[in-house]
């Protein structure tokens, strides 16, 4: 064994030793004929090349052939990295001849500088050869449609579609059962082949064939699928959701080739090919609504009838702010106002439209529905009184939108089930982004042929979320959960592949409609707003505080494992957010809050200068028990009345709140704290033109939520969002790491703070020390 591994480590040192110089291979395709030929395919063989060259290792666009490098031609450069290019190039093919032996032909030469290939060569050095020479140090250039994915055979679906849905009997319930013609074609990308072409490649028996001027792979089993393909190919109709499932199943075309993509007419085209939108004519507010729809908002009224008129689900998304609660009345609204379509009772052909909301946002649904459409029937189906059995049955069919919780929807869910609604509308639907809890599978069971989910971030932790909201809203679109893991959320979340990422994209964009606040072609008349972290000081107190318990973590960590070190990760991390705040709320004694925490004493002077200018200001945290505090110091630093709202204020409560505070005047509080989760999402509270996150919720998406309470529309001025950190804490560690990586922090956060317990021991200690300098003398 000693032996063996001795030769082994000769052999690797020797194979896999690379040095500032590298040889790179370059392989060259034939060229194109000069003549058209006869036939499509043309295998060209024997004309393929593999051209050598020296590289600099750190500097790949230093390349010099081995032409020129024996000729001693355009070397100075190369001179920088090597005293001897000539010596280094044969160095370097000893080294690679041991990986790939067909280079003892062209060292049998006393100038090597290319390798002549026939076809399966060029075949063999592309998908066994290129990769060990890459490993092993190599450079390597292959063409660039060896790499794209649509240089390969695989099949187009063409389907045929009626041009105007609305037209037909029934078309409104055409949905993922409506039948559409169809045909199966094979292609190489998008270029679909003829007959005559389809028979030359299978005659062709080449690994890699030239077909219309590109080159693509064919190997022998995909050959027997084609011909599998062609003989059997005899169905001439499938479903709508077949259809759209053909595109998140690139693997499980016809025959097991793969499906380089759907042709489709009509109004199934324009929605495939994201047309419907743009194409859409804007739906002006229908009769009984009172207000202006901004023109977006009308094009997203138009959006949600289109796909409500062929019976496929869709998910709102536009930004928190941009009044999606206002496109959703109106659509109901037009519901009400045409004949035939008002409710006539549960068990009749219509019903209202049941809308499925948290309960911090019910009272926000009846004030805007007054508002804007006062003709509407709505009923509250919520708390301990509610209706049942029939007295459920009648309000229901007296009703045009009847408004319930998510906790109401899963205890309810039987009863519910039993009425034909005619829509069903979650609001704030990341409340069902988990799939397995028993709203989301309520959700799901509850009949209607109209569904459309309501976001502003349809993506809050990762993929997952997409597919259970996508689930609701289509059945069966995305697949199985297992199927979509394979096919999307690993692949995408753990590799970053931006095929399989564009193929997502594809499959689920013609059901969601996103706009920005940021986009000035959407809307141009929202103020500014300014982002900024504010750093803070540890007071003696609080580092002494933090030390101790990063020092104790440290030593207990050390002999645990399992959910049991992933539990006291979680609850130190807990503990140090605590000190950060103020040591009070850490030690939990009822003691004295003025002159100990950095952070309370900079919160301090940001909201002197917010008082002192006559404006109102939002203060997040996300823990209740220290909003209690913050409630009590600030009114009495202040003189002030600061309100308080959390998960303990009922509806009536909530919604005084909010109206007081939002009043005009000087009458209400200037002050508002909130717990993150129960003030976080569904409030209007623009009459704030400061937001601040006391301490950090490390999820870009849940504080975007808490700050778009501010920065919606109706707010007339520039909106100023804080985010207080302690320096050298692990609170500016981890915004450090969210601000440079927000673009994929979906799935590098993951949910909530959970992925911190995955570190090393060596990556906490760096995460929770304590850095010099941190302290306030």
């Amino acid at each position: 064994m000693a032996a063996l591994r001795s030769a082994l480590e000769d052999w690797q040192r020797d194979a896999v030793r690379g040095g500032a110089v590298r040889a790179c291979f370059r392989l060259v395709e034939p060229p194109e004929p000069t003549e058209p030929p006869d036939d499509a395919a043309n295998p060209a063989p024997d004309s393929w090349s593999l051209d050598v060259a020296l590289q600099a290792a750190q500097e790949p666009s230093l390349l010099v052939d081995a032409t020129a490098v024996w000729r001693g031609r355009g070397l100075t450069a190369l001179r920088r990295h090597t005293s001897d290019p000539q010596e280094t190039l044969l160095a370097e093919l000893g080294r690679a001849v041991r990986l790939y032996p067909a280079l003892e032909t062209a060292l049998r030469t006393a100038r090597p500088a290319s390798l002549a290939l026939d076809t399966a060569g060029a075949h063999a050095f592309l998908t066994e050869t290129a990769p060990l020479l890459l490993g092993a140090g190599f450079g390597v250039i292959l063409p660039g449609w060896w790499t794209r994915p649509g240089a390969r055979l695989g099949a187009r679906l063409t389907a045929s579609t009626p041009s105007q849905p609305g037209a037909t009997t029934g078309a409104a319930h055409i949905g993922q059962e409506g039948l559409v013609e169809f045909d199966w074609q094979l292609a190489v990308g998008d270029h679909a082949l003829t007959e005559r072409e389809v028979a030359e490649l299978l005659e062709a028996h080449q690994p890699l064939v030239r077909v219309r001027g590109q080159w693509l792979q064919v190997d022998a089993d995909r050959l027997a699928r084609a011909r599998t393909f062609l003989a059997r190919r005899g169905r001439r109709s499938m479903t709508v959701g077949e259809v759209l499932h053909t595109l998140g199943a690139p693997d499980e075309g016809p025959g097991g080739l793969p499906v380089l993509g759907v042709d489709a007419d009509g109004w199934l085209g324009d929605l495939l090919s994201g047309e419907a939108e743009r194409r859409l004519e804007p739906v002006p507010a229908p009769e009984g609504f009172v207000g202006t729809l901004r023109p977006y908002q009308e094009r997203g009224l138009s959006w949600l009838s289109f796909l409500e008129s062929v019976g496929l689900g869709g998910l709102l998304a536009d930004d928190m702010g941009l009044g999606k609660t206002v496109q959703l009345l109106a659509l109901v609204v037009r519901d009400a106002g045409r004949p035939g379509t008002r409710p006539t009772g549960p068990t009749g052909p219509t019903g209202p439209t049941l809308l499925v909301c948290p309960m911090s946002v019910v009272g926000n649904w009846q004030r805007e529905a007054a508002r804007f459409a006062p003709g509407l029937r709505v009923h509250v189906h919520h708390g301990a009184e509610r209706p049942r059995g029939a007295a459920f049955e009648e309000a229901v069919a007296g009703s045009d939108l009847v408004v319930t919780t998510y906790a109401i929807l899963a205890r309810d869910a039987a009863a519910l089930r039993k009425v034909a609604w005619h829509r069903v509308v979650l609001d704030e639907a990341q409340a069902i982004k988990n799939a397995a809890t028993k709203a989301a599978v309520a959700a799901r069971s509850i009949p209607a042929p109209r569904r459309v989910a309501v976001t502003g971030t349809p993506v809050e932790n990762r993929l997952a979320d997409l597919w259970s909201l996508m689930e609701f809203a289509n059945p069966g679109l995305l697949g199985k959960p297992a199927q979509f893991r394979q096919r999307f959320a690993v692949p995408v979340e753990r590799h970053g592949d931006a095929e399989a990422a564009a193929r997502l994209r594809a499959l689920t964009q013609p059901f969601v409609l996103r706009r920005l606040k940021t986009d000035r072609s959407i809307i141009t008349d929202l103020p500014e707003k300014v982002e900024m972290d504010v750093v803070c000081s540890l007071t003696r107190e609080q580092a002494a505080l933090y030390q101790s318990v990063v020092t104790d973590m440290l030593e207990r960590i050390a002999t645990t494992e399992g959910i049991e070190r992933r539990g006291l990760v979680l609850a130190t991390m807990t503990r140090l957010k605590q000190v950060c705040n103020h040591p009070a709320q850490f030690l939990r004694d009822g003691s004295a809050l003025a002159g100990r925490s950095g952070k309370l004493a900079r919160l301090e002077e940001v909201l002197e200068e917010v008082l002192a200018a006559g404006e109102k200001a939002l203060l997040f945290t996300q823990y209740a028990e220290f909003g209690d505090m913050l409630r009590t110091y600030l009114s009495a630093r202040f003189g002030r009345e600061v309100a308080y709202l959390h998960g303990g204020v009922s509806k009536a409560g909530r919604d005084a709140l909010v109206s007081r505070f939002q009043d005009g005047g000087r009458s209400g509080p200037p002050l508002m704290v909130l717990s993150l989760k129960a003030g976080g999402t569904g409030l209007t509270l623009t009459a704030a033109s400061h937001v601040v996150h006391v301490d950090r919720w490390w999820n870009p998406a849940v504080e975007d939520q808490a700050t778009d309470r501010a920065f919606r529309i109706g707010q007339t001025r520039t909106v100023q969002v804080r985010k207080l950190v302690c320096a050298g804490t692990l609170e500016e560690k981890i915004a450090g790491m969210i601000r440079d990586k927000r673009g994929l922090a979906a799935s590098i956060v993951g949910t909530g703070e959970g992925w911190l317990t995955e570190l090393s021991t060596a990556q906490l200690r760096e995460l929770f020390t304590l850095e010099a300098g941190s302290v306030v003398e």
